[in-house]
């Protein structure tokens, strides 16, 4: 006998009411961790979580996965974060990929729930104070390992070597010790071991990473220098106690002075020699350097260095950016980014286009975060003008069809605008497809109206 439809979709309906509890209450499970975590760890900046807000959305900070079910990712640099992280409170985010606590002024150990989730993918913690050592248990899923500049002691765990995933791992800056691990992560590409107390040999699977991630370290082997092996000497024979001829003595005496004399002699003419070539080689600089100049001098002009095609000007973004104004870039309410102006300037940044406003920038920061950063020239107005036209343009930038307006940076020298990067291509493709620009830029007639 055929069911009815309506009977048939009974079990997906039952299916479908028992999922759901399930996956608001791993939602707030993980607004719960995150709240427990504000409230236990003093911080400088408003982060600005509130419970009645969306977690997904509104919390500055805080991403989730594409069906807003469960948190993946945590960024908070530099917010002025104080103190030790309890256990029970980020280590309950079993969803998390990315963690970013990195430049502020945490301590004590790192909890064992945080390195041993089993999705994370990325945890920086560089620029604290962690104390402690590196624990044992690191979640296998690992890509990226920053745990430069804090205070941990110890060796390092030889759970790193079953890392099958991780590329990078920076443990510069710390006070660890001991040897290093035999066996290096199979896809590890960058290393940075430098100022600690580690000793002894270099292994050899570790042999292929350049000198500098192991400076400052009493280590040996290649790249470092080799080690010396001390061979013990051997005990003297009887013979040998005996004290020798004469003769012999008397040859060993005239073969000392005859060698020391010709050494001397060596070495007084070699010094003449190093100094005679130094002068020489001054003085030839010296005349190039003259012809250049005279040279210059009689075409009018300086000779000037070729830029290559790909390469960012001198005068970037940030040249304008005053020291006792740093860190003042203005976010707007409702933005989800959590990053200062210096981390800003250190972003790799190539050139998108250029207007009569201004030179706009496409800026990737360390955590992967791309945004576009419009460098305004030509605006001379007062701070309170410049304020009250960005709050302006934030409004406009509500529209649904208007890119918002995220942050916005004033000084005397320098106005920066932040926005939100759209990898659609330009407004002109956009309106007239991508097929008339092709025909245009291959000398037919032009597709937008004069």
């Amino acid at each position: 006998m055929k069911l009815p439809p309506s009977f048939a979709e009974m079990p997906f309906f039952f299916l479908l009411i028992a999922i759901l509890p399930l996956v608001y209450a791993d939602l707030n499970s993980d607004r719960q961790a995150l709240l427990n975590f504000a409230a236990n760890v003093p911080h400088g900046r408003k982060i600005n979580w509130d419970v009645s807000s969306p977690i997904c959305t509104s919390w500055a900070g805080v991403s989730c996965n594409p069906e807003g079910t469960r948190v993946i990712s945590v960024r908070l640099p530099g917010i002025g974060l104080l103190g030790s992280i309890p256990a029970g409170t980020i280590g309950k985010l079993d969803a998390l990929e990315i963690l970013s606590l990195r430049s502020n002024n945490l301590n004590g150990n790192i909890p064992i729930d945080i390195p041993s989730l089993p999705s994370l993918h990325y945890l920086f913690l560089q620029d604290n104070n962690f104390s402690g050592g590196i624990p044992e248990s690191l979640s296998p899923a690992l890509i990226m390992l920053d745990l430069s500049s804090n205070s941990l002691t110890g060796n390092i765990p030889s759970t790193i070597s079953n890392l099958t995933h991780l590329t990078v791992l920076n443990l510069q800056d710390n006070m660890l010790s001991g040897t290093l691990p035999g066996v290096c992560p199979p896809r590890l590409k960058l290393l940075s071991l430098s100022y600690n107390k580690f000793h002894g040999f270099i292994p050899y699977s570790l042999r292929k990473f350049p000198k500098s991630s192991f400076l400052g370290n009493p280590l040996c082997g290649p790249p470092l220098g080799n080690c010396s092996v001390s061979v013990p000497s051997p005990a003297p024979s009887q013979s040998s106690l005996l004290p020798p001829p004469a003769a012999s003595i008397e040859s060993k005496t005239n073969t000392g002075r005859k060698f020391r004399k010709g050494a001397i002699v060596a070495i007084v003419v070699g010094g003449c020699a190093v100094v005679l070539i130094i002068i020489m080689v001054f003085l030839v600089c010296c005349l190039k350097r003259r012809e250049t100049e005279d040279s210059a001098t009689e075409k009018g002009k300086e000779p000037t260095s070729k830029k290559g095609k790909n390469q960012m000007p001198k005068e970037d973004f940030g040249s304008g950016v005053q020291t006792a104004e740093k860190n003042k870039l203005v976010f707007f309410e409702g933005c989800s980014f959590n990053f200062d102006l210096e981390d800003l300037l250190r972003a790799s940044a190539e050139v998108l286009g250029k207007g009569s406003y201004g030179i706009a920038y496409k800026a990737i920061l360390d955590e992967g975060i791309v945004v576009v950063v419009k460098r305004l020239k030509g605006v001379g107005i007062g701070k309170k003008e410049f304020e009250q036209n960005m709050e302006l343009v934030s409004k406009i930038g509500q529209h649904p069809n208007v890119l918002p307006l995220r942050a916005y940076y004033f000084s005397k020298d320098e106005k920066l605008l932040v926005y939100d990067f759209m990898a659609g291509g330009s407004l002109a493709a956009v309106l007239h497809g991508m097929h008339s620009l092709f025909l245009y830029s291959c000398g037919f007639p032009s597709p937008f109206k004069t």
